[in-house]
């Protein structure tokens, strides 16, 4: 029988695993650099998000779980500066229409 906290676990790792999969179609999917970036910066950003909150529970002490959640703010500021960055260059690259 799978208890209330593996329960928790599994459903919020399920769906951030799920949210990296359409980050990662969108990547493929998507037509232009910029799109691409949107989906893939938001939906790692959220996927990370839940997996962490799925695994919070399963974390021996507090200062595990203090960890998860900066290693989590740690991706979610290099994420946003890389997105800032290549949407940067990949603007500056773009013709004038």
């Amino acid at each position: 029988m799978i208890s209330l906290t593996d329960g928790f676990t599994l459903v919020f790792v399920a769906a951030g695993a799920l949210l990296f999969l359409a980050g990662t179609l969108g990547l493929l999917r998507f037509p232009d650099t910029l799109s691409r970036l949107h989906a893939l910066s938001k939906a790692d950003s959220l996927g990370l998000g839940l997996i962490v909150i799925g695994l919070l529970p399963q974390m021996p002490s507090i200062a595990g779980g203090i960890k998860l959640v900066c290693v989590w703010l740690l991706a979610q500021l290099s994420a946003a500066t890389a997105s800032q960055l290549i949407a940067g260059i990949a603007a500056r690259r773009k013709p004038d229409a």
